[in-house]
């Protein structure tokens, strides 16, 4: 093995599309608790860190894979824990003011799951949240955090897959140590 895969640095966070969904969700929920959520109101504050806490443990994952593959496992589930939050406080939002919760199958949640699937732009979402309802707009962002739940299981697998085939950095420092070892006897 190359002492050039030693550390190896990963490809931007930011071009994953399961961190563009997120700063998508983000910006809904900005956008949303500001219009909707009534100043000082500690659902608003908890909405919003739950989002940040999706979008920022990503990154942070990320950063942590050069030297710990656990960390970034760890830091990837607790981005999809922190987005399960937020899908509980839209739903709760929902629930509590009578408000529709569209299912598979009603044509407006069929059509946004299909807009949802093709945009992971957060300029579409801000520009499209300023003419919807609070409850198109919390409907809109729950089938966006389902999306983003499945995408998030799937990277953890793909994590958990290269852990169990590559191991984690003390195993590479070994085969980079033994491969600088055997290249210079």
């Amino acid at each position: 093995m190359p002492s050039s895969t030693f550390l190896r640095q990963r490809s931007d966070y930011r071009n994953l599309l399961v961190y563009r969904k997120c700063e998508c969700i983000y910006d809904l929920t900005y956008y949303f608790i500001n219009k909707f959520i009534a100043k000082g109101d500690r659902t608003a504050d908890q909405m919003l860190q739950a989002a940040r806490s999706g979008k920022q443990n990503i990154a942070e994952g990320s950063a942590a894979s050069v030297t710990s593959r656990e960390t970034e496992i760890k830091l990837t589930n607790v981005a999809k824990a922190s987005l399960k939050e937020l899908l509980e406080d839209y739903i709760d939002y929902l629930r509590t003011r009578s408000l529709p919760l569209w299912q598979p199958g009603d044509p407006k949640f069929e059509q946004a799951r299909r807009v949802c699937s093709a945009h992971s732009d957060s300029a579409y979402y801000r520009e499209a949240a300023a003419t919807r309802s609070d409850s198109a707009i919390a409907n809109i962002t729950v089938i966006l955090l389902n999306q983003t739940d499945y995408l998030l299981f799937r990277l953890i697998e793909s994590q958990k897959k290269a852990f169990l085939a590559q191991g984690g950095i003390r195993e590479e420092m070994t085969r980079a140590r033994l491969a600088h070892r055997n290249l210079h006897k």
